[in-house]
């Protein structure tokens, strides 16, 4: 049985049980706020846990090393949604210690690519139509600074409200201790 397979059998028997009930809330995130962490699966239970956030008080956003890499892309969007449309009303970005993209190499990964099939003529391709993919690939060098300038992106960008707190914490992936780097309320 594929990976698929397993997933929609137990679907089915999650919904006839009716398992989804102690979930059910609504779209509006309780506690009013949007947090942006890695997509580390080591995250996954533990942050909300550390955090005292249950089902339904929070937006989540993960993407590899909660970075906001484009003052205009698919994170700041989804923030913003999340503030004007779903009443959010702080902001929350946390790093971990021992992030992966700490260690990415981007020559590594583009090997990688290769070696999965993407022609070399497609990255070059990109290459000289003028994308940047090392910079896109770039490796964090600290997490902390790395939160930093992701909470600074958010805060300052154009059409994020001034009553908007944005805070940046760091975790620590194996007890959950969460380390403040940027205090919102301050920084307003």
């Amino acid at each position: 049985m594929s990976r698929l397979d397993e997933i929609l059998a137990f679907n089915r028997r999650f919904v006839e049980n009716r398992a989804y009930e102690p979930y059910q809330t609504s779209k509006f995130p309780d506690k009013k706020l949007v947090v942006l962490s890695c997509m580390d699966t080591r995250l996954t239970d533990l942050l909300p846990r550390a955090m005292n956030l249950k089902n339904g008080d929070a937006k989540f956003i993960k993407n590899a090393g909660a970075v906001v890499s484009h003052p205009f892309g698919s994170v700041m969007r989804s923030i913003l949604v999340a503030v004007y449309d779903l009443g959010a009303e702080e902001i929350l970005v946390i790093g971990h210690y021992g992030c992966g993209m700490t260690s990415l190499n981007a020559d590594a990964t583009l090997q990688k690519m290769v070696d999965r099939g993407i022609s070399p003529d497609t990255i070059d391709t990109l290459v000289h139509a003028g994308v940047d993919l090392r910079a896109w690939l770039k490796r964090i060098e600290s997490i902390p600074d790395s939160v930093r300038e992701s909470v600074e992106m958010i805060r300052r960008h154009p059409l994020l409200p001034k009553s908007v707190s944005v805070h940046g914490l760091v975790i620590d992936p194996d007890t959950g201790k969460l380390d403040l780097v940027v205090n919102g309320y301050e920084a307003r």
